[in-house]
C-alpha cells in the first residue's frame, strides 16, 4: 500500500508544478505585452541648451534618443525573458527529479552531488576574485601611477580619461556591447535595491507597498574600473527626486556574472563640507570664486563651511571686504579667515585650514581659487569619502586658454558657457592631485602635507602617495561637475629643477588642444597658403 501513496504524492506535486509553469509562462507573456506597448507620455526631453530651436536637427536627435531608449528596453526585456526561461528550466529539472525514483550514480558517486560540488567550487572562486580585488579595502601601491582610475557615467554619457586622438572626454558609448553593459549594470543595481535580502539590513517580510521602489530614472551616477586579472567593479548611486537619501550599490563582475558586494543607504543630509582655499593675492580671481560659491554653496547646497587661508598683507583687506559683503547680502556667516604673514605655501595653507576646524570630525574639500564646481559635485564628494575607509581624488576638467579656444569670436563667452567637455575646450587633468575630498581624522592620521615642500607643486603628490601606501581606498575618477579655469601661469626662477619642469609641463598642457596648438605653430604656412589661393582665384577671375 505504500508504493501507490508515493505515486499519488509525486502525481500531486507534478500537477502543482505544471500549474506553476503555466502561470509563470502567462506572466512572461503579460510582461512582454505591457513593456512593448507604445508609451503615450509625451514629456520626453532632449539634453541640451534650454531654448534650442525646434529645427530638423532637434527632431532627429529626439528620434535617435527615443530609438536608443527602446533598444535599451528591448535588450532589457530579452535579458528578463532569458532569466525567466532559465527559471522555467530549473523548475522543469525539479519536476524531473521528483519523477525519478532513484538518482543515477557514476562510478559509485552521486551525479547530482558532483554537479553541486562543481557549482560550489565555481562560486568559491568567484568570491575569491572579489576578495583579491580592491573593492572593500585599499591596496598598497608603490606610486601614483599604480592606481587604476574609475571612469564615471550617467544613464546617457561616459566621462573617460583615455581618449587618444579620436575619442572625446565626454561621449555616448559608441559600441553596443558597452551600452548594453551599462544598462545591465544599472538594472542589476535596481534589482538589488527593490528586492533586498537579509544582508542588506531590510526585512524581507515588509510588503512591497511599505518599501520605496526605484526605477532607472532614479539613477544619478556611477563609476567603474577593471582590474585585468580580477574583474570589473561598479559603484552605483540612486536617489529619488524629492529626497536627500542616496542608495549605494557596489557590484563586481569577476569575469563572469555580476555579483552583489553590498547595498546600503547613504544619508548625506547632515554632511557638512569644510571647503579650504589657500590664497595669496589674486583678489579678482577670489571675487569670481565667491560668485560661484554664492550660487552653489549658499543658495543651493547650504551645508558648507568656507575656510580661507591668506598669505601676506597685500590684498588681505580686499579679501575681508569680499567675505563681509557676501555675508551681509546672503546672511551667510559659516566662514573662517586665517591670516598668515609669510610666503605662500599651498601645503601649509591647507594644513592650517584643516587644523583651524575645532568642531570634531568633518569632511574637507581642498580647493583652489581657480576651481569651479557644481552642487552635484559636492554630493559626489560626500558619497565617495568615508572616514577610515576611503578618500576621494576627483580628476578635474581643465579648460584651455579662452583667447585661443574662442579666437574666432570678438570676446570669449561668459565662464558659465565655457564649461563644456570637448577636446578643443579642455582636458582631464589626470596628472593633478590637488583637488581632494577626505575626512579630517584621515588627513591627520596619515600625517598631512609635507611642509618642507616650498613654492609650486609637489605637496599634493606627497599626500596622495601616503594614502596609496596605506590601507584606505583611493577613489580616482573624472567628474563632470569640477572645472579648473584657465589663468596665466608664471614659473618662478626660485623653483627647483623638478618643480620648474612640472610647472612648464603644466603650462604647456593648459594652453590649448593638440589641433589648436598645431594651427598656431603652422600659422605662417596656413596664411601663405590662403594668400596663394586668393591670388589664384583673382587671376582666374581676371582671365
Amino acid at each position: 500500500m505504500r508504493m501507490p501513496r508515493r505515486g499519488l504524492v509525486i502525481q500531486a506535486r507534478t500537477r502543482w508544478l505544471l500549474v506553476g509553469l503555466a502561470l509563470l509562462f502567462s506572466l512572461i507573456l503579460l510582461m512582454y505585452l505591457l513593456e512593448c506597448a507604445p508609451q503615450t507620455d509625451g514629456n520626453g526631453s532632449l539634453p541640451g541648451v534650454v531654448g534650442e530651436s525646434m529645427g530638423k536637427e532637434y527632431y532627429q536627435a529626439l528620434l535617435q534618443e527615443q530609438e536608443e531608449h527602446y533598444q535599451n528596453r528591448a535588450t532589457s526585456l530579452k535579458r528578463q525573458i532569458a532569466q525567466l526561461k532559465q527559471e522555467l528550466q530549473e523548475m522543469s529539472d525539479k519536476l524531473k527529479s521528483l519523477q525519478e525514483k532513484k538518482t543515477p550514480k557514476v562510478n559509485g558517486m552521486n551525479y547530482q552531488g558532483t554537479k553541486e560540488q562543481t557549482s560550489n567550487d565555481l562560486l568559491e572562486f568567484l568570491h575569491s576574485q572579489i576578495d583579491k580585488a580592491e573593492v572593500s579595502v585599499g591596496a598598497k601601491l608603490p606610486s601614483e601611477y599604480g592606481v587604476i582610475p574609475f571612469e564615471s557615467f550617467t544613464s546617457m554619457k561616459v566621462f573617460q580619461l583615455e581618449m587618444g586622438l579620436t575619442r572625446h572626454p565626454e561621449e555616448k558609448p559608441v559600441r553596443k556591447d558597452k551600452r548594453d553593459e551599462l544598462v545591465e549594470v544599472i538594472e542589476a543595481g535596481l534589482e538589488v535595491i527593490n528586492n533586498p535580502d537579509e544582508e542588506d539590513g531590510q526585512d524581507e517580510d515588509d510588503g512591497v507597498g511599505d518599501r520605496q521602489l526605484y526605477s532607472d530614472n532614479d539613477f544619478v551616477e556611477g563609476y567603474y574600473r577593471t582590474e585585468r586579472d580580477k574583474g570589473t567593479q561598479y559603484e552605483l548611486f540612486y536617489k529619488k527626486m524629492d529626497g536627500m537619501e542616496y542608495r549605494h550599490v557596489t557590484l563586481f563582475r569577476p569575469f563572469g556574472p555580476l555579483m552583489k558586494v553590498k547595498s546600503e543607504t547613504v544619508d548625506i543630509s547632515r554632511s557638512i563640507i569644510n571647503i579650504i582655499v589657500p590664497l595669496a593675492g589674486r583678489t579678482e580671481a577670489f571675487a569670481q570664486f565667491m560668485q560661484n560659491f554664492r550660487d552653489v554653496c549658499i543658495h543651493q547646497d547650504k551645508r558648507v563651511h568656507l575656510t580661507v587661508v591668506y598669505f601676506g598683507q597685500d590684498g588681505l583687506s580686499e579679501v575681508k571686504s569680499i567675505l563681509e559683503s557676501v555675508a551681509r547680502e546672503t546672511d551667510f556667516h559659516n566662514y573662517t579667515l586665517v591670516s598668515l604673514n609669510e610666503e605662500f605655501n599651498r601645503g601649509r595653507g591647507l594644513d592650517m585650514g584643516a587644523r583651524a576646524w575645532e568642531k570634531g570630525e568633518v569632511l574637507m574639500f581642498f580647493c583652489d581659487v581657480d576651481v569651479y564646481f557644481t552642487a552635484e559635485f559636492l554630493n559626489s564628494c560626500r558619497l565617495n569619502a568615508e572616514p577610515g575607509k576611503k578618500v576621494f581624488y576627483p580628476v578635474v576638467f581643465s579648460l584651455y586658454n579662452p583667447a585661443i579656444v574662442y579666437a574666432n569670436q570678438d570676446i570669449p563667452p561668459p565662464v558659465e558657457q565655457q564649461l563644456v567637455h570637448k577636446k578643443d575646450s579642455g582636458f582631464w587633468r589626470d596628472f593633478g592631485f590637488g583637488m581632494t575630498c577626505q575626512y579630517r581624522t584621515d588627513f591627520l592620521t596619515v600625517g598631512g602635507f609635507d611642509l618642507e615642500v616650498k613654492g609650486w607643486g609637489g605637496e599634493d603628490v606627497h599626500l596622495y602617495r601616503k594614502y596609496l601606501h596605506g590601507d584606505l581606498m583611493v577613489v580616482r575618477t573624472p567628474v563632470p561637475g569640477l572645472f579648473h579655469l584657465w589663468h596665466e601661469k608664471h614659473c618662478a626662477d626660485e623653483l627647483t629643477p623638478e618643480q620648474y619642469r612640472m610647472c612648464i609641463q603644466s603650462k604647456a598642457m593648459n594652453e590649448a588642444s593638440h589641433s589648436h596648438l598645431g594651427m598656431l605653430v603652422f600659422r605662417d604656412e596656413i596664411e601663405a597658403h590662403l594668400r596663394k589661393q586668393a591670388y589664384r582665384t583673382n587671376s582666374e577671375a581676371v582671365g
